[in-house]
């Protein structure tokens, strides 16, 4: 059997902490995808580090006497990985509970050869076990974005060294949200971004907890506001809009939902159908997007309850900027295994 041919200009930087399998699965999909891979890992106490190397791959350890973030793994595995090869062209990031899709990297990499202009290029993330909770298939839907220009994109996405570090790569100073704010400064350069119609990786969320699915939502709001906070006096605004939507959601109305309580003369009835308009609206999008009806009345429903949670993230944010704090990261799965931790002890 003739050997498969794995392009070169390719490599792969891989991050994770505490994966376990499905970080060796990870490794395995890369398999005839792309070229060198390094992995950098979190602090990790699952013996990963060991796991990896006995496969003969380059690890990167994170040095833990400062935070350890998406962002400082990816550095540092893109550091690594220049340094061992310099001439690639093409860096695909992906995170440890991934499985890449075959086909897509050499998708990917066509788009962004025929176009010069072309920073980094996405495709469809889809859950691995999108039936084992409501919440699995509620991120489901949220990874399902529009084909074409792109102004973000997440954790798995094919990049051009060159633009990376012309940006100089991700923002070390964000625990969260350092995809989309990368996005945002290769945008704001010239670069552009785009989503593709092709399946890119299969990831295991994992969330069987309303209160990880909270947690979720509140990382959500603080790197919005933490994105925000970064660029405000910038060009562009980036998430100011955004913030002041979740504060309004999340924040000033549920405010008046409390003051209802008292003689209102029919508030209470306006705001109950002010959530009712939100929610109609989402669902709306999520349909037009192709979602069943039932699939777009989740969605909307939980987007809509996560919007309170959202503000908490947004608040939480802006108290440690105001006060010089350390700016937190609000890791789900850590949580959730700690609840499940809690709940067994």
């Amino acid at each position: 059997m003739s050997a498969v041919a794995v392009p070169s200009d390719v490599g792969v930087v891989v991050i994770a902490r505490n994966e376990g399998e499905r970080l060796l699965a990870c490794l395995d999909s890369l398999r005839g995808q792309a070229g060198p891979i390094v992995y950098a890992d979190s602090d990790s106490s699952d013996e990963s580090v060991e796991r990896v190397r006995a496969r003969g791959l380059e690890v990167v350890v994170l040095d833990n006497s400062r935070p350890l973030n998406a962002a400082r793994g990816r550095n540092a595995g893109l550091a690594r990985l220049v340094e061992l090869h310099p001439a690639l062209e093409y860096v695909f990031f992906m995170d440890g509970d991934c499985l890449v899709v075959p086909g897509f990297m050499d998708a990917a990499r066509a788009e962004l050869a025929c176009d010069a202009g072309l920073a980094a290029v996405c495709g469809r993330r889809r859950e691995l076990h999108p039936e084992a909770s409501l919440f699995n298939r509620v991120v489901d839907g949220e990874w399902d974005t529009p084909v074409g220009e792109a102004e973000a994109f997440g954790g798995d996405v094919l990049v051009r060294v060159s633009a990376l570090r012309a940006a100089g790569g991700y923002d070390e100073a964000l625990n969260q949200g350092e995809d989309p704010e990368l996005a945002f400064r290769l945008r704001r350069a010239g670069w552009r971004i785009r989503r593709i119609q092709h399946d890119m990786t299969r990831h295991d969320v994992a969330l069987t907890r309303f209160a990880a699915w909270r947690r979720r939502h509140q990382r959500g709001g603080y790197a919005y506001a933490h994105g925000a906070a970064l660029h405000w006096r910038e060009p562009g605004r980036y998430n100011q809009r955004a913030c002041l939507s979740i504060l309004f959601w999340g924040l000033v109305l549920p405010s008046f939902a409390f003051l209802s309580f008292l003689p209102s003369d029919g508030l209470s009835v306006l705001l109950l159908l002010a959530y009712g308009r939100l929610w109609w609206r989402i669902r709306a999008q999520r349909l037009a997007r192709g979602s069943p009806p039932d699939q777009a009345a989740l969605y909307a429903t939980l987007i809509t309850i996560g919007k309170s949670d959202e503000a908490v993230g947004v608040l939480r944010c802006l108290f440690a900027l105001a006060t010089g704090r350390q700016p937190l990261t609000l890791e789900y799965k850590e949580y959730q295994r700690n609840e499940r931790g809690r709940a067994a002890a």
